[in-house]
């Protein structure tokens, strides 16, 4: 197992073992919302938002206070292997697609943790060792995803951000890592790093630019 593998089962066993699970936060909205959020759960997590996604949705309908927010948690595995990425970002742009058709004037705010980041990471079009058995955002809707934000995102460890590394979705685009994540960070030496983007102010800084961007 190279190092990579080793630091993401580390950390997903962690989530696993020390968190219950979260309310699935998804919301079938009888109409179209102003923003739809979607949000891909870590590795290990059972269905829903998640330890990260859960307080970061709710401080991001608090900034949207004023316009209608739907909610949207990914269906995929998240599975120990990370292979579950990949049918991950084909949720999630089925989902994005599905949305768009319906709902012409709605926008899209995506965002992962962990596993999940690599998900948004895959449907921005980044070749990450997931991406194989992905999808990406069709062109013609990638105008209307106003934000994308990951937290603990194992692309880091490739030294590569979206920010940087995306030239469609870059500007649009936030990246958390803490100190010492191992999952994201070359070198990374603690697991309770990678859990801490709940509780440590990175969701709702990252619920901050998202809002900046809807309102932009």
């Amino acid at each position: 197992m190279n190092r990579r593998s080793a630091s993401c089962t580390v950390a997903a066993l962690a989530v696993s073992a020390f968190f219950v699970a979260q309310p699935s936060g998804v919301a079938n909205a009888a109409s179209c919302s102003d923003v739809d959020v979607s949000f891909a759960r870590g590795t290990g997590e059972l269905p829903g938002l998640g330890i990260t996604g859960t307080p970061f949705v709710s401080s991001l309908k608090s900034e949207l206070s004023d316009r209608s927010v739907s909610t949207y948690a990914v269906n995929y595995a998240a599975d120990f292997t990370q292979a579950s990425a990949g049918p991950g970002s084909r949720d999630l742009v089925s989902h994005l697609t599905s949305v768009a058709a319906s709902c012409p004037s709605t926008t899209f705010v995506i965002a992962g943790y962990s596993q999940g980041a690599t998900v948004v990471t895959n449907a921005v079009g980044l070749n990450t060792p997931s991406s194989f058995s992905g999808a990406i955002i069709p062109a013609a809707i990638a105008s209307r995803v106003e934000a994308v934000v990951v937290f603990g995102n194992p692309l880091g460890l490739f030294g590569r951000k979206i920010e940087t590394a995306s030239s469609t979705y870059g500007s649009r685009a936030t990246s958390f890592c803490n100190f010492g994540d191992p999952v994201c960070q070359i070198g990374g030496f603690s697991t309770f790093a990678h859990l801490r983007y709940g509780t440590n102010g990175s969701t709702t800084e990252g619920a901050q630019f998202a809002a900046s961007q809807v309102r932009s």
